[in-house]
């Protein structure tokens, strides 16, 4: 009788081996990496044209500074939430998700394995960011990189949870890209991305903060350039809590493992 002499796997293992098969098929997948390496830059370009001639005044931010930490959203939306939306669906209608299931590999492995490749890219693109703001732009260097890592971190975990629950209402791999537009255009119109929060109406100003996103801009801009107090940044963080304990909840509750019929 043979004997096994195989290592066992591990989570580290399982979800390094799904991250590298979904990393193949996104590099075969040209739109997706097109999506996932050139439109966040292409994004941030048209956002400066855009508000070129703001006045910032208000919250105390240079042009470059609103644009370069507002990217840092740009690529959560499109390399992590937007990309991560059509791979799950495609994965689901494949059977790829109904399989893994019946293997060892629990279902936070899953997910994680196959968001792996598209977290990856965003972090790269995240320390280019930052290097060639303060190397090439002249920002000055990180205030508190506490708070931004903080900030960095919520977002990940919350882009990869809004992304699995976002595919409950994809079809097809086609509707996928439908389904993403409402968080897209809410989180790029109101959470700072764009238009600082603090350059809004008080009002206006106060519920878009309660946006998914808004905590993680507000906590990544305010690490990088200083400024955030600390009652703040509690409640910047009691705000990303909540929605990353809702997500979850309700990706636990309505995400799904098989085609829908």
């Amino acid at each position: 009788m043979a004997i096994s002499t195989a290592a066992p796997s591990t989570t580290g293992t399982r979800v390094l081996a799904m991250g590298r098969a979904e990393l193949i098929l996104l590099g075969r997948n040209k739109m997706a990496l097109y999506v996932a390496l050139l439109l966040p830059v292409l994004m941030v370009w048209m956002m400066r044209r855009t508000i070129g001639e703001m006045d910032f005044g208000d919250s105390g931010m240079s042009l470059n500074e609103a644009s370069l930490t507002g990217a840092f959203g740009f690529i959560l939306l499109f390399v992590v939430y937007q990309n991560l939306v059509s791979a799950y669906v495609a994965r689901r209608e494949e059977l790829v998700l109904k399989r893994l299931r019946t293997g060892e590999a629990s279902d936070i492995e899953i997910l994680g394995g196959t968001a792996l490749p598209a977290v990856a890219i965003a972090v790269a693109q995240m320390v280019v960011l930052l290097v060639a703001g303060v190397c090439w732009l002249d920002l000055r260097a990180p205030a508190r990189i506490d708070l931004m890592l903080i900030g960095l971190v919520f977002g990940l975990v919350l882009s990869i949870a809004l992304a699995a629950l976002t595919t409950a209402w994809a079809k097809t791999v086609e509707s996928a890209q439908l389904v993403t537009t409402p968080l897209l255009l809410i989180s790029l119109m109101g959470s700072g991305l764009i238009v600082p929060l603090e350059t809004m109406p008080d009002v206006l100003g106060d519920v878009c903060g309660l946006l998914p996103l808004s905590p993680v801009v507000e906590l990544v801009r305010g690490g990088w350039l200083g400024g955030l107090s600390a009652y703040k940044a509690v409640g910047h963080v009691a705000t990303a809590v909540a929605w990353t304990v809702l997500a979850v909840f309700a990706v636990r509750r309505w995400f799904r493992w098989e085609p829908r019929r």
